[in-house]
């Protein structure tokens, strides 16, 4: 195969500012992902001063947040940390489905990498078990997929 330019995100995050959102509701799971965004975001070269954490009520009040920090220019990338827990109503549904869509309409309309780190569980301990057991910690990787964006999007 003839050789192709290729364009690929380096994970290197020094010299970058990040904004965090994270909810409070579920906090007991969500200070676990942030645990693990800004244990990667430092491991990989941030320094812990470019790093701004904003508390947000829940994962429905995310996009805003996210709306805003993205606007505002201050940032090159902003990670969103969530979780929804399935319950036995559909309000789980409303509040996953709108705040994933109102995050890539951010992403979107902004230009600005979103890093996707909001849990949607059935229970309880699948969401332990992605903030930190089991299955790794999404925190860490919502915060690799938004250093990786804006490694790509500054080639592009």
């Amino acid at each position: 195969m003839p050789h192709l330019k290729t364009i690929e995100g380096q994970l290197d995050a020094s010299g970058l500012t990040f904004a965090i959102t994270a909810s409070r509701f579920n906090d007991f799971i969500v200070d676990r992902l942030l645990g693990g965004a800004v244990d990667f975001l430092v491991r990989h070269g941030a320094a812990r001063q470019d790093i701004t954490l904003v508390r947000v009520p829940g994962a429905y009040e995310t996009p805003l947040a996210a709306k805003k920090l993205a606007a505002s220019g201050k940032y090159d990338a902003v990670i969103c940390l969530g979780a929804v827990i399935r319950g036995a109503t559909p309000h789980f549904d409303y509040v996953a489905g709108e705040c994933a869509k109102g995050l890539a309409q951010v992403m979107l309309e902004s230009g600005v990498p979103i890093g996707f780190g909001v849990l949607t569980t059935d229970t309880l301990e699948q969401a332990v078990e992605r903030a930190g057991s089991k299955a790794g910690n999404k925190g860490a990787d919502a915060a690799a997929a938004a250093l990786e964006m804006v490694r790509v999007m500054k080639q592009i």
